[in-house]
């Protein structure tokens, strides 16, 4: 995969975090966003912090900083102080992505247990796993009665070519 294609990915990435964020969680009532669940992190409040999470603690150990800490979801339960902190990952994140090369994609700057994996391998991971919460999430919410929609890689595809 090209540098080209991984901000492709990417934006679907963040695209797909958006619509979840825009179309299904703003309308959620504050009992319902909070609402324990069974599966994985429980509520979607502490899916949603989760994602975020991960989204920060891969990105900080590709550019070598410090892991920030776990996020503590009684700091976080307005929508608007959830969406800021969003926002500012995500935007660390496109900062890191503008910068890549190609070698910087083939190259293993982690530490620890991670120190075999590239940095191309690391940034599919940090897609998939977005992939997997919102698609728990949409259940969630369909148990809630609220419309989801499909989030396929190739519907961005389509919107969104590659020039």
């Amino acid at each position: 995969m090209t540098v080209e294609m991984f901000r492709h990915y990417f934006g679907y990435h963040f695209a797909e975090n958006r619509a979840l964020w825009d179309n299904n969680i703003v309308k959620l009532t504050t009992g319902a966003f909070t609402q324990p669940g069974r599966y994985s992190r429980g509520s979607i409040q502490r899916q949603i912090l989760h994602m975020i999470e991960v989204d920060e603690v891969w990105f900080c150990g590709l550019r070598g900083e410090e892991f920030p800490p776990p996020l503590d979801p009684a700091k976080f339960t307005n929508y608007d102080s959830i969406r800021a902190y969003w926002n500012a990952v995500e935007a660390s994140m496109r900062i890191y992505l503008d910068s890549l090369t190609p070698y910087i994609l083939d190259s293993t700057p982690l530490e620890g247990e991670d120190e075999t994996l590239r940095v191309w391998q690391v940034l599919l991971q940090v897609v998939n796993h977005g992939t997997d919460h919102r698609a728990q999430i949409l259940r969630s919410l369909h148990d809630l009665g609220q419309k989801t929609t499909s989030q396929d890689f190739i519907f961005y595809a389509y919107k969104n070519k590659i020039r």
